[in-house]
């Protein structure tokens, strides 16, 4: 008797480690609708979810166009109320000045959606459709370029507007064959592990592409000191604090001491001509207080930008619309 408790003890300690070993690797693992996405660029992941109940970004008023109130309608699907996860793959295009602009995007989403409604309205609006893997692609015209829209599951949806099938491919082969069982793109697998834990946000790779102007990254009118094909690893988490971390991966030792002193340059003006008018309002003065936290520093061939704001801050920033957030930043140039 004895030694058949100590048998059940052994296998159940056993069953314990086994699962702690299950969860720890599906812990470390990248997210789901990540592992999806086709080879790209750069990748930007968002635990929206998360972000919703930390900023409450949901309440903040939204300008629509017709266009998009229109799929609401016809959808019931009202995004920054129903989505809880979005990964993106960003594409450089060969012609940026070409029809398809600098930068194409492939994407998944995941939320609540009703898929009868959803399915209804892209076959509606769609110019042409393709059966491919057991699933309908919908290509749907818009702004001049093609977007080739998928319904992976009842809450699952891939997105693409590049100038070709592969990726919509991609994205569908990826699901069929079970994302679990792959690590996803090369990016993927070669960048996320430099994510830090618990991250709600992330973007690895050349996630300025969408800020590039003239080979360049802009933000919110200023011009940093950065190239568009930098590799950067960009994080978003909250313990207590949000936390912002930005590591640029440059070449050598040099070239990331010249981007600190450059970054550390450009910071100091900011936060002086910030200082000569007082904030315009409660997101303007939450905007200052991060850029008054941010500290950037060398880590042998790393630049590293580190920044953190309150949820009060967060939710400051969240309540106001995007074009006053843009003004803001700019008044202070």
């Amino acid at each position: 008797m004895r030694r058949r408790s100590r048998n059940t003890l052994l296998v159940a300690l056993g069953l314990m480690v086994a699962l702690a070993i299950v969860l720890l690797l599906r812990q470390k693992a990248p997210p789901e609708a990540a592992r999806l996405l086709p080879e790209s660029d750069a990748i930007v992941y968002l635990n929206l979810k998360t972000l919703r109940t930390l900023s409450h970004f949901d309440a903040s008023p939204v300008k629509r166009s017709p266009y998009f109130q229109r799929f609401i309608d016809a959808t019931g699907i009202v995004p920054e109320r129903d989505l809880e996860v979005a990964a993106f793959a960003l594409h450089r295009m060969a012609n940026p000045k070409g029809p398809n602009g600098p930068v194409a995007y492939s994407e998944v989403l995941v939320g609540k959606f009703d898929g009868q409604r959803l399915k209804e309205y892209l076959a509606s609006i769609a110019s042409t459709r393709e059966d491919y893997a057991g699933h309908t692609i919908y290509s749907v015209p818009v702004e001049g370029r093609t977007l080739r829209v998928a319904q992976l599951g009842y809450d699952t949806v891939a997105a693409s507007n590049m100038p070709t099938t592969e990726q919509i491919h991609s994205m569908l082969d990826r699901s069929r064959a079970s994302a679990l069982s792959s690590v996803g793109s090369s990016l993927l697998a070669a960048r996320y592990s430099e994510v830090p834990l618990l991250s709600q946000a992330w973007g690895i790779g050349h996630i300025g592409l969408p800020f590039s102007e003239n080979g360049r990254i802009s933000l919110m009118g200023l011009d940093l000191p950065l190239r568009e094909d930098t590799d950067l690893v960009a994080s978003l988490r909250y313990s207590g604090s949000v936390h912002l971390r930005v590591e640029e991966i440059a070449p050598n030792t040099s070239t990331a001491q010249s981007t600190v002193e450059a970054l550390n340059a450009l910071l100091s003006v900011t936060r002086g001509l910030s200082s000569i008018q007082p904030p315009h309002n409660d997101a303007d003065a939450a905007l200052r207080k991060i850029i008054n936290s941010a500290k950037i520093e060398q880590q042998k061939s790393r630049a590293v930008l580190d920044a953190s704001a309150s949820l009060d801050e967060v939710k400051a920033l969240a309540s106001q619309p995007t074009s006053d957030k843009i003004a803001s930043g700019t008044s202070v140039q």
